[in-house]
């Protein structure tokens, strides 16, 4: 009996922290170009390998990388070889597949290391819009000085010239809306903030654009 009550015991426990861990993992929902304001690595690679190295209680995954360009990271580590995940999903680990895809990765430097999580935003590079790719190469960089504003009930109003309201909230949550997927905040004249789409470069003269 007492063998029986300690192996329930243990089953009990066992559930409720895997109960708790499996409901860890949150994460606020992210316009692309504050992703990739607030990395400090952003890349596009190829996952070569992968090994379970045996750090904290469910061990840390290190993939292999094979990098073929960066975008944001250059002054803190110009090659990437390694990046490195928690083991568990419901830790916000990233599930990456070997000698398949290739990725963009962001992430942030720690001690030397690149760590990324299901709170980074990382993707198929084929599944990636061309206003994504062309953000990445460029309009995302002149954004950075903008705060994007999540608007989750209207009516919303920016409350700085700097700032451009995130509609996507109120019908798409993270990388999935028409905003994240088609536009940048850019800064325009005179320091204000508007929202970009089109091929020809941004136009200078335009002050505050509502678009979209």
């Amino acid at each position: 009996m007492t063998a029986w009550l300690g192996f329930l015991a243990v089953f009990l426990c066992s559930w409720s922290l895997r109960d708790l861990v499996a409901e860890a993992c949150t994460c606020v929902p992210i316009h692309p170009q504050d992703a990739f304001c607030n990395s400090d690595i952003v890349i596009r690679a190829k996952v070569v390998g992968k090994k379970l190295m045996k750090d904290g209680p469910f061990g840390t995954m290190r993939y292999t990388v094979k990098q073929m360009k960066m975008y944001r990271g250059f002054q803190i580590m110009p090659h990437v070889q390694y990046i490195y995940t928690e083991a568990s999903e419901s830790l916000c680990g990233v599930k990456l597949e070997v000698n398949k895809y290739q990725y963009l990765i962001t992430g942030r430097v720690y001690e030397g290391k690149v760590y990324t999580g299901l709170c980074n935003w990382y993707e198929k590079w084929d599944r990636l819009t061309l206003s994504q790719r062309k953000g990445l190469n460029h309009r995302y960089h002149l954004g950075c000085g903008c705060k994007i504003r999540p608007c989750y009930y209207l009516p919303c109003f920016t409350t700085s010239k700097n700032e451009c309201i995130w509609t996507d909230m109120l019908s798409n949550f993270g990388h999935s809306g028409h905003q994240a997927k088609h536009y940048a905040c850019i800064q325009r004249v005179e320091g204000y903030c508007s929202w970009y789409r089109g091929w020809a470069p941004p136009d200078k003269t335009i002050i505050n654009a509502t678009d979209p």
